[in-house]
């Protein structure tokens, strides 16, 4: 398994040399509470409205004293507006509060803060720290049962399984690239297997 596994961080790396978070973001909490918007939401649309929001509270003492309601009409395109806004402003309370402005480093202190699961908790850890991460996404989940990597739908048990064959190195990386590979190659309705850069290494195909 860890053999085919380096196989295909090699060829995805050929495939995607440049594996970038698709969420835009100047500051560490700037990606944070763009990965909190993306639930259940595109990061393009993400995207549009996160240079809104971040022109008109451009510092986190901002966002922790604005009204949520007016956080929720500039985020309301992103879904589930009501929920992601309460989590943005008591989250920018408590990094102030609790961590002295500064986002986590640790996944214990991330999960601490509202709206934080271990999804977003791994990217800032992966993006921002450059730490060991799998960010078990929707793309994630579905390419890596595809590829043999990984058995099952729930997050923590998919994310467990790659960070056991996949380096710690490359965890983070990886992960963006599936996300790059599911949107392009291997889509949820229609994989094109025949383009695709793993198809001799593929659980799917062999």
């Amino acid at each position: 398994m860890k053999d085919t596994a380096l196989k295909i961080v090699e060829l995805l790396e050929q495939e995607y040399p440049e594996a970038l978070c698709s969420l835009e973001y100047e500051k560490d909490y700037e990606l944070l509470f763009a990965t909190r918007l993306a639930a259940q939401c595109t990061d393009e649309r993400v995207n549009k409205v996160t240079p809104t929001l971040y022109s008109r509270y451009p510092t986190l003492k901002s966002l922790a004293e604005a009204k949520i309601e007016d956080v929720e009409e500039i985020i309301r395109s992103c879904g589930f507006f009501h929920t992601k806004a309460k989590d943005i402003v008591e989250a920018s309370i408590m990094l102030i509060t609790d961590f002295g402005g500064v986002v986590p480093d640790n996944m214990d202190d991330l999960l601490k803060l509202p709206g934080v699961g271990r999804k977003t908790a791994n990217i800032i850890l992966g993006d921002v720290y450059h730490k060991p991460a799998v960010v078990t996404d929707t793309h994630c989940i579905r390419l890596a049962n595809r590829m043999g990597l990984a058995v099952g739908k729930e997050p923590y048990k998919v994310e467990v399984q790659l960070a056991a064959v996949i380096p710690p190195e490359k965890q983070s990386d990886f992960c963006h690239r599936l996300v790059l590979h599911g949107r392009a190659v291997c889509s949820a309705r229609k994989p094109n297997c025949e383009a695709c850069c793993l198809k001799d290494v593929c659980a799917k195909k062999l």
